[in-house]
């Protein structure tokens, strides 16, 4: 196996490279190279693996996936840390297979990859996580499997199933490109510098979508008029999207879901009949 980096190498590229992690753009760099291998391991990458990773910021798990052989295109928006990266690979690892785009994640499009990824693997950052990787399945199709680290709470939520505390639009949008489970935890004592906040990997495996982009569409509008007024009962809380409480009542009872009901108590799948039912009435 080759080198990977550890904390002296870290903080000597972020001295050299004069930078200081940002919260505004969500650093924390990986320093243990044991956590490095179990998340490239966790997220299925071989040699054969075409990956995608965002904000691979100094290269710590850039290192991990590019060691296993795989094409890996890292998509960073810092200027320093974009520049620095194919210099800071090619040292450590010669042979690697690196393509770096100086973009912001929820801007890059497919034209702006070497080639169609087949596996998202990123330590992403905690404030646009969900954002982030919500453009990303959507983007890219070829996408089969993701392994990200994000904050503890947003990996719970995207995981959630019907009825948690923490089930909510993120946990509905996310089911619609596939399934979704909590790969492990990771220790705050493996970044620099420490976030105050817990960490836990999430993993997902891509199905096919329910419905073409017209119906994610109106699934997706229905999901946030759901959650934005949680506590409310669907016939309220969904009225405003489908022209009152009376025709929402209505369109609910034609799918088969009680207008009593709150958004949180209904599945990916019970939100895709409702929006089938709700197209179908405006054909």
């Amino acid at each position: 196996m080759s080198a990977l980096l550890g904390p002296a190498e870290i903080r000597s590229l972020a001295s050299q490279l004069d930078v200081t992690p940002t919260k505004k753009l969500g650093q924390n760099f990986v320093h243990d190279a044991n956590t490095v291998r179990r998340i490239v391991a966790a997220g299925g990458v071989t040699a054969d693996s075409r990956v995608l990773e965002v904000g691979p910021g100094l290269g710590s798990l850039t290192l991990g996936l590019t060691e296993t052989g795989a094409a890996v295109t890292a998509v960073e928006i810092d200027a320093r840390l974009a520049a620095q990266l194919p210099a800071t690979v090619a040292t450590m690892q010669p042979a690697a297979q690196l393509t770096v785009v100086h973009q912001d994640a929820l801007q890059v499009g497919a034209d702006d990859l070497p080639t169609a990824p087949t596996h998202l693997v990123a330590n992403l950052p905690y404030n646009i996580s969900v954002p982030v990787l919500l453009h990303l399945l959507a983007t890219f199709p070829s996408i089969e499997r993701s392994l990200v680290m994000v904050q503890a709470e947003v990996g719970y939520r995207l995981a959630a199933d019907p009825g948690s505390k923490v089930y909510g639009s993120p946990s509905v949008k996310a089911a619609w490109y596939g399934a979704w489970r909590i790969a492990g935890q990771v220790s705050r004592q493996v970044f620099w510098p420490v976030p105050n906040v817990d960490s836990v990997l999430v993993g997902f495996v891509r199905h096919d979508p329910p419905g073409d982009e017209v119906l994610r569409a109106q699934v997706f509008a229905l999901v946030d008029a759901a959650f934005q007024q949680r506590r409310k009962m669907l016939r309220q809380a969904l009225s405003g999207v489908l022209g009152g409480s009376a025709h929402a009542s209505q369109v609910l009872e034609a799918s088969g879901i009680a207008p009593t009901a709150r958004g949180e108590e209904l599945s990916a799948d019970d939100f895709v009949r409702l929006g089938r039912t709700v197209l179908a009435a405006a054909e």
